[in-house]
């Protein structure tokens, strides 16, 4: 797994049109926080009780198609939880997966906010609300 900065993961997908940008972070968070443009949501975990996505894999591989060499780079809140999701898609045979650091919300400051140090809005890079 290599891992981008959020400009550099724009760059990125801008050069590479066959890769597939997935955003693994739950349903709240991808309608109601926002999310970037062009990524497709699949949830790593989700519900009241964080539970797993049992189909996590399933649902990228089916989005992917048969290419498992296919660039997938994967976002979440703050970069961890994409770690997370890329381990297993590598786990799953995936060799090209990209982690975008400091996420989509980026890192905590001093008074436990985000989106105020880092990340995919901080940079402002291109990203809607539903």
């Amino acid at each position: 797994m290599e891992h981008l900065l959020p400009r550099q993961a724009w760059e990125f997908l801008q050069r590479t049109p066959e890769a597939l940008f997935i955003d693994c972070r739950s349903d709240a968070e991808f309608f109601f926080v926002g999310h970037a443009v062009g990524s497709m949501h699949v949830p790593l975990y989700d519900g009241a009780d964080w539970e797993p996505n049992p189909h996590f894999v399933a649902d990228v591989r089916r989005l992917a198609g048969e290419a498992r060499d296919r660039p997938l780079v994967i976002i979440c809140r703050s970069g961890r939880r994409s770690v997370e999701a890329g381990e297993a898609l590598e786990a799953a045979g995936f060799g090209r997966i990209y982690n975008v650091l400091h996420g989509f919300e980026g890192d905590l400051d001093e008074n436990h906010q985000r989106g105020r140090r880092n990340g995919w809005r901080f940079d402002g890079l291109p990203w809607e609300q539903l």
